[in-house]
């Protein structure tokens, strides 16, 4: 991929980001670009991974009013790859990540309220095999809930160069 496609790509991505609706039209106009290269492109970026077009729902608009973070201590840790599979079958999930420091693994969730957020912990999460112990951090009020800045990524891929 040359620099002009990485550059070209880029575009294209903080466009999508701003309005994912944009149309390969719209994006063209804005870009200079030929409507059958942003079309490529899109199709490119699509299939490679990079880009997923979904509708980013407000949690709080739609009745999910208990939001956390859920550290979870493993032990032994022999049980983490099956705990990760369960996990990953919990629809109150929305962020899964193995992490460093006292606990090993930490899942943001989304709950209707503190009644569905103490079941989940209670009959889903704390009885998993190897789940030794837990820590909650309840989300209290949300300041910023973004993408990544594509800037950001740029600048990195710069600095390797």
């Amino acid at each position: 991929m040359s620099a002009l496609d990485d550059e070209l790509d880029y575009q294209i991505l903080k466009l999508l980001q701003k309005d994912g609706r944009m149309s390969f039209t719209e994006i063209s106009k804005e870009i200079n670009v030929a409507v059958s290269t942003i079309r490529h492109r899109f199709i490119n970026l699509v299939e490679d991974g990079t880009l997923k077009i979904i509708g980013r729902v407000d949690p709080n608009k739609i009745g999910f009013n208990a939001y956390a973070s859920v550290l979870i201590s493993v032990k032994p840790k022999s049980h983490m790859s099956a705990i990760f599979e369960e996990l990953t079958k919990l629809p109150e999930i929305s962020f899964l990540a193995s992490v460093s420091g006292d606990y090993d693994i930490e899942a943001n969730v989304m709950c209707r309220d503190m009644e569905h957020l103490n079941e989940l912990l209670g009959e889903k999460i704390h009885v998993m095999e190897g789940v030794f112990d837990t820590k909650t951090n309840m989300y209290m009020k949300i300041y910023k809930f973004a993408q990544p800045d594509l800037e950001l990524a740029k600048l990195s891929s710069k600095q390797n160069e």
